[in-house]
């Protein structure tokens, strides 16, 4: 951060302060599978249902991403730190063992079967904004899963939120 000029450390703190959900985007097809853990990405609109999601460029999933065209956005919930931590690169797993011993089904793109939700989809328009691809995804398919709760990324750490309990 030493490099960084001082209305980026404030702009980068005042972000850190933000809550934001935890996903893991993946993708597979003829440029490889890969999954990468976002926390920039939210809904756009839901006619048509529409998302994005923020990659940077220099992130070894993005070109793959673009290239497959095919995503999924996985929600991740309560409890799912370390998955979190595994497709962020944390783990300094290479790509091709970060989905090793994680349950996913793969009748179009890899799903995380123990996500919150799983959104799946098509990417449409893409925008380069200085460091970083603004995807823009065509939501095809939808899946969600009660009772998960929610993994948020807030002040650089992961909190856990459980679910509420209905009576």
């Amino acid at each position: 951060m030493a490099d960084l000029t001082p209305a980026q450390r404030e702009f980068r703190a005042a972000m850190a302060n933000l809550s934001a959900g935890v996903n893991i985007v993946t993708t597979d097809g003829p440029r490889g599978r890969a999954g990468i853990t976002v926390s920039a990405a939210c809904s756009v609109t839901d006619e048509p249902p529409t998302m994005l999601v923020c990659v940077h460029r220099s992130s070894s999933a993005h070109d793959v991403l673009l290239a497959n065209e095919r995503i999924c956005v996985n929600v991740l919930g309560f409890g799912q730190q370390e998955l979190a931590l595994r497709f962020a690169g944390a783990t300094g797993l290479p790509m091709h063992e970060r989905f090793a011993g994680v349950v996913c089904d793969f009748s179009e793109v890899p799903v995380l079967r123990e996500a919150a939700a799983s959104i799946l989809g098509r990417l449409g328009q893409v925008r380069r904004q200085g460091s970083h691809s603004v995807m823009f995804v065509d939501v095809e398919r939808v899946i969600t899963r009660s009772g998960s709760g929610a993994l948020v990324y807030f002040q650089r750490e992961f909190h856990s939120l459980a679910g509420a309990h209905r009576g």
